[in-house]
């Protein structure tokens, strides 16, 4: 990324506008173009695969905008903001079709909203105007006793997305990109979050997240056994309590988020890019574990707190960090490499392995004394049977290390 770029911000703001005809009526428009575009797609024959090409020409899109536009009683731009969703929804489902991860079955809209392009709106003095149908029917949204004003002073309007009782603003907010000296390689795991830097081994708690997960699923069965004597009390019910769920993971994410951010302010942040789909077998239960995962929201929230890099988690713990060796369970948590019989933690080994690849750095004997080496002294990993001052890097000998000695930092849980 450049230094002199930004990332986008969005807040909401509530109206009481009557547009449910316009958002019906651009529903519509929406998908409209979507069948036309799916109607002139071309499939191909790639090493037996068939690969859709989606029609992008510039006379294709002028024909589209023109039958579009026919019976459309709304600004004519909104035409223009329907086929640039509709080529946005279908650029996605092809990437995901290609993937595997999507079928050959054309994308339908199923949610009201509306992309409001800049051309559509006006902001002067606080205030965003909206055209609807021009010269008759215009939204205006004051912003100045907005409580995010503060916020985002200085920074750039961007598109607005029109929803039948909100409006999200989102704002363009300049950020500085230059590389940072730090570096901070996370391994997301179910009831933890560990990092590796220059300050050591880094543990997060998850377990709050996850009883807050298990105790609202429970609560949900409650509910459900409802359904067939008292309907109407369910339905009210599990309403009530799916939103407060929300409400309430949404809260622990975005605390932790936060105070993760300003413990290192500095640094540069790397995350494994995981795919849930990938990790799904035929074992209910492990499924029902993976699916309630918050990896993607955690990686999202920080996203516009810090700045954030994406890493291949491949083999990261199955790798020895310290000659590139393979790795076996031992114990637990504990792995053993086959080649140097390093013995080191199932997180602490990953966390290492996703450090150096954030620095560029293979595994290797000279890497592992110059930089890794002396974090781990400073962190204070112990063998067993030791004491605590007598330091050792792992054990190099192959002594066993009691990995729940020392050798870490932890940001407490502060979620009640």
């Amino acid at each position: 990324m450049q230094r002199n770029s930004y990332r986008i911000v969005s807040y909401k703001v509530k109206h009481g506008y009557d547009v449910r005809d316009f958002l019906s009526s651009y529903k519509y428009l929406l998908q409209r173009a979507i069948d036309i575009i799916w109607d002139n797609i071309e499939w191909k024959k790639k090493k037996n695969r068939i690969i859709p090409i989606i029609p992008k020409s510039k006379e294709f899109k002028r024909n589209l905008r023109n039958q579009l536009l026919k019976d459309w009683n709304y600004a004519s731009h909104y035409a223009d903001s329907a086929i640039k969703t509709a080529y946005s929804i279908l650029n996605s489902w092809r990437r995901n079709y290609i993937k595997g991860k999507r079928s050959k079955n054309k994308p339908v809209v199923k949610r009201k909203f509306v992309r409001v392009k800049e051309t559509l709106y006006r902001f002067r003095e606080s205030k965003i105007i909206i055209t609807i149908k021009p010269r008759q029917f215009y939204l205006e949204f004051d912003l100045s006793k907005t409580w995010f004003r503060k916020r985002v002073e200085g920074c750039d309007l961007g598109e607005l997305i029109l929803k039948e009782n909100e409006l999200i603003i989102t704002f363009k907010k300049p950020v500085d990109n230059t590389p940072s000296k730090k570096k901070i390689a996370w391994d997301l795991n179910l009831l933890s979050m560990d990092g590796f830097c220059d300050k050591g081994w880094i543990r997060v708690d998850l377990k709050p997240l996850y009883t807050l997960h298990i105790t609202y699923e429970n609560l949900r069965r409650k509910i459900q056994s409802l359904s067939k004597t008292k309907p109407k009390t369910a339905k009210r019910l599990m309403q009530k309590y799916s939103k407060r769920y929300r409400n309430r993971v949404k809260d622990f994410l975005h605390k932790l988020t936060t105070k993760i951010a300003n413990e290192f302010k500095d640094y540069e942040h790397g995350f494994e890019n995981l795919e849930k789909q990938g990790m799904f077998t035929k074992r209910k239960t492990h499924n029902r574990v993976i699916s309630k995962q918050n990896w993607k929201q955690i990686i999202q929230l920080m996203s516009y707190k810090a700045n954030i890099r994406l890493l291949n988690p491949y083999n990261s713990t199955k790798t020895c960090p310290r000659c590139g060796g393979r790795m076996k369970r031992r114990k637990g948590q504990v792995l053993e490499c086959n080649k140097c019989k390093l013995v080191i933690n199932r997180q602490l080994n990953a966390s290492i392995n996703l450090y150096l690849r954030m620095w560029g750095f293979p595994p290797s004997m000279k890497v592992w004394l110059e930089l890794i080496e002396p974090i781990l002294r400073r962190s204070g990993v112990t063998p067993k049977g030791d004491e605590t001052d007598d330091l050792l890097p792992m054990n190099p000998e192959g002594v066993e290390v009691d990995v729940s000695q020392g050798g870490r930092m932890s940001i407490k849980d502060y979620v009640r």
